[in-house]
């Protein structure tokens, strides 16, 4: 008997085709997560689900689904997942980890130069009608080749960064729990948390979410930052304080702010929409067609490991194979 597929939301490239050579495939083309009801009568009969981080799976959902034996989570995190529950009813779950580095570093060169140099802001400024003369003092922003930028976490994402601010001859500093020779070779000094807020011109996020992660940006280390400070994150939404930081950024306390990740996707802290010297991205660090589909391809892959007996090779939960 073929296994029952179920795929939650739009995904592009070949992955669907994929999986219907290997089982039954329930493909969902709406976009945006289904409440919670309707989402368990998706899955209910399903042997493996392919969703995306906005799909959460908890013991609830995973209870109303008891062929389920594999999540492949077309994503580099699982926070949407619980994984203890999947383990303890035998669930694999899989992710798609280092295809999206260097399509998440460009967003966040994009975010450094957008805000630095109030490009969304003159963009409207044009579009508006109110340009009427070239001026001297129009626009001014800041300059970004040769300042000093800090890496708050220096995993694949934060090497892939470390490599395109060589290009704009920056001194670079990381945040790391340990040493990493990649990094040190393209010129970056390890420093604590503390020593790269107080002493640089952009600081830059790239740590995964967890208990330790959150609010690792709050009020206290906003006020460490220096005045003309620039904070980037491409990490996870709740890794800042959104209510602190926008206070921060309304009070001049920083200079400005890029942001493509939120607390409570897709909603944003009403005071972060007004602030001043923001550029907020609706998470589009991954949105590439080829990134994109190469994630679907990866998730897709997991399904298929486990279709024919084998382990999926991005296995997050190894001890569920004991």
């Amino acid at each position: 008997m073929r296994p029952s597929i179920v795929v939650t939301q739009p995904i592009p490239g070949d992955a669907v085709a994929r999986l219907r050579q290997h089982g039954d495939v329930t493909y969902r083309t709406d976009d945006g997560p289904l409440p919670t009801a309707e989402f368990c009568a998706l899955i209910a009969h399903a042997d493996a689900v392919l969703p995306l981080l906005t799909d959460t799976i908890d013991a609830r959902v995973m209870d109303a689904a008891l062929r389920l034996k594999i999540i492949a989570n077309m994503a580099a995190g699982y926070n949407n997942i619980d994984v203890v529950a999947a383990t303890q009813r035998g669930i694999a779950v899989s992710n798609t980890p280092g295809v999206l580095s260097e399509s998440t570093a460009d967003i966040t060169f994009a975010l450094i130069l957008g805000v630095m140099r109030r490009i969304s802001e003159s963009a409207e400024f044009l579009r508006s009608g109110q340009w009427q003369y070239w001026s001297a003092t129009l626009l001014l922003g800041s300059e970004v080749n040769g300042r000093t930028l800090a890496i708050i976490g220096m995993g694949r994402i934060g090497l892939a960064v470390a490599r395109r601010a060589r290009a704009f001859n920056m001194q670079m500093t990381y945040v790391s729990r340990s040493q990493h020779p990649e990094a040190d070779a393209l010129g970056a000094q390890r420093v604590d948390l503390e020593t790269a807020l107080r002493t640089n011109d952009i600081v830059s996020l790239h740590v995964p979410y967890t208990p330790e992660t959150h609010h690792l940006i709050n009020a206290e280390r906003l006020a460490m930052m220096r005045p003309n400070t620039f904070l980037i994150n491409t990490a996870r939404g709740s890794v800042v304080d959104e209510a602190a930081l926008a206070h921060a950024l309304h009070t001049r306390a920083i200079a400005g702010a890029g942001l493509d990740v939120f607390e409570a996707e897709p909603r944003i802290h009403p005071a972060l929409l007004s602030a001043p010297n923001t550029l907020l991205l609706p998470h589009i660090g991954s949105a590439t067609l080829e990134t994109r589909s190469a994630m679907a391809r990866m998730a897709a892959d997991n399904i298929i490991a486990w279709c024919q007996g084998q382990r999926p090779p991005q296995l997050v939960n190894p001890e569920v194979l004991r």
